[in-house]
Parts: C-alpha cells; structure tokens; sequence
C-alpha cells in the first residue's frame, strides 16, 4: 500500500499529499482544461467539484480547493483517492499496453522476394528501396539491410514488408529469423520512413513528374480496377509507365515482388495484355516492361 502524508502548506487554499518515492520527473499542474486522459490520479481528484487545480512534482501531489470545503472535511477523502491510484499507476501515467505487431510471411510468385505481412498498418502508401545505399532514410530497411546480408531489395507497402534476398540462402532458412526480426523492431517502436510514401493511385506521377494523357488515364484506370489487387496482394505494384500511341504499347514499371519476377513476362502478357485488350482494344495491342 501506498502510504501519502498530508502535509499543509502556507497557502490555506492548497494541501500537500506527500509519497515516499518520486512520483515523476520535472513537474505537472492541470486544471479542468488539461489533457488528463492518461493521468487516472488527476481524472479522479478533478472530479470533485471544489478541486481546481492539481499540481504534480517530485514526490508530492498538491492539490488547490476552493473555499467552499473546509480541508478537515475532505483531505482525508482525497489522501484515500490518491493512495489507490498511486498504487494502480505508481508512476502517475496510466500503464499502457504495447501496441502488439502479429508478423506472418506470405510467399509471391517471384521465389526471390517473401512478404512479411502486419496486423497493422505500416504505411498510408508505400516505399521502395532498391539498395543498402538508398535505405539511409527507411529506418526499418535500413535495419533489415544490417542485419540480414542476403537482403537485396526492400519494399514497404500498407501493411506489409517485402523483402527480396540475393542466391546465397533460401527462404525456408531464414524466413523464421526474418519474420522475428521485423516483430521485434516493430514492437519496439522502431521507425519505418522517413521518406514521403508514394500514393498507390498514380506513383507514376512521383517517377516523370507529368499528368497522363486520356489515353493512358483509360488504361491505368483499367489496371487500377482490374489488376493493381491482385498484384498488390502478391508483394508488388505495376504501374503504367509510358504509352506508344503509333504501336499501340502500353509500357508498364514493374516494383516490389514484381521487379525481377520470373512469372512477371507471362503476367504481362497471359493477363494484364488480354484485360487491356479486351477493356480497350482501340488502345492497347501490347504490353511491355520497361524494367524486370
């Protein structure tokens, strides 16, 4: 149990409630006003009406009354409240839960690249790091860059990290350590990026800074509806880079699990060709990738 002194002060308005231990580093005073919605202690005693002010500091609570209440009347309530906050949250803050990260890794078709997949969003977005040198402003692929050698590319995207190794490992011999390793940093606060993360709508725009054509915005509109999902739900992102009129050729950029895919060639041609021909014949007769 908790056990408080209450000791008066020189001014008649304000009462000391003193503890044996330092409730908290540098000082609080609230009032009705204040943020107090992770302060149980200040909750409880500003519920009282002839309560105006609670100031925290050191090892003592002061709290100041109006004159309506004489102390010898309530400071024997308020010594009470105190001593079972204090003992519900000795350090005056309400004890908070970790935000808990559930990680599980998901295979795509591309066999280089594993996603590790978060109950929780990650990013409003997404970012793509294609090099241990670019990783200087992803804190998080910076960190998995460090400590994993076989990682090759990274890609942050919603609620997942998709990561592609090089041919020195498996994924059945490291997918357990890996997955590990992404809870871990996650659980622990570790920051994702600092980078603005790209919108999934129109990255193109991020890459050659120009609006699409009504042609274009037709197919990317088709892509969006039809195929970006399924994509996305793979660990990747293909977008409609350029389009040739005279050829009738969509171009499309291929990231995350895409880049490199082996299965990425007959993507582009058993699917995403045969929707855009089908959605828009008068526009489209192939599709080819401008990276892989």
């Amino acid at each position: 149990m908790r056990q408080i002194i209450i000791e008066p002060t020189e001014n008649p308005k304000v009462m000391k409630f003193v503890a044996d231990y330092t409730l908290i580093p540098g000082s609080l005073e609230l009032d009705r006003s204040s943020d107090i919605s992770e302060i149980p202690v200040a909750q409880e005693l500003l519920n009282y009406p002839f309560v105006e002010r609670v100031f925290i500091t050191a090892n003592f609570i002061a709290v100041a009354k109006q004159d309506t209440v004489e102390w010898e009347v309530v400071a024997e309530s308020l010594k009470n409240v105190i001593e079972d906050e204090l003992l519900a949250n000795p350090r005056i803050y309400v004890q908070k839960k970790r935000e808990m990260y559930q990680i599980y890794a998901e295979m795509t078709p591309n066999p280089m690249v594993m996603k590790f997949v978060s109950n929780r969003l990650l990013l409003d977005g997404f970012v793509e790091v294609k090099s241990r040198e670019e990783a200087g402003d992803v804190p998080l692929a910076k960190a998995i860059f460090n400590e994993f050698v076989f990682a090759k590319e990274i890609f942050v995207s919603d609620n997942f990290v998709a990561i592609t190794k090089d041919n020195s490992v498996e994924w059945h011999e490291v997918m357990v350590p890996v997955r590990a390793f992404v809870a871990e940093y996650l659980q622990n606060g570790g920051e994702i990026s600092n980078l603005e993360p790209q919108k999934h709508e129109s990255p193109v725009e991020k890459i050659i800074n120009r609006d699409y054509t009504d042609d274009e915005q037709k197919i990317s509109d088709i892509l969006n509806e039809y195929v970006a999902p399924a994509v996305e739900g793979d660990g990747g992102k293909i977008s409609l880079i350029e389009y040739d009129e005279a050829s009738r050729t969509a171009k499309m950029l291929l990231q995350g699990a895409c880049s490199g895919c082996p299965s990425s060639t007959a993507t582009l041609k058993g699917g995403i060709e045969n929707i855009l021909k089908q959605f828009v014949p008068e526009l489209v007769e192939h599709v080819e990738a401008v990276n892989g």
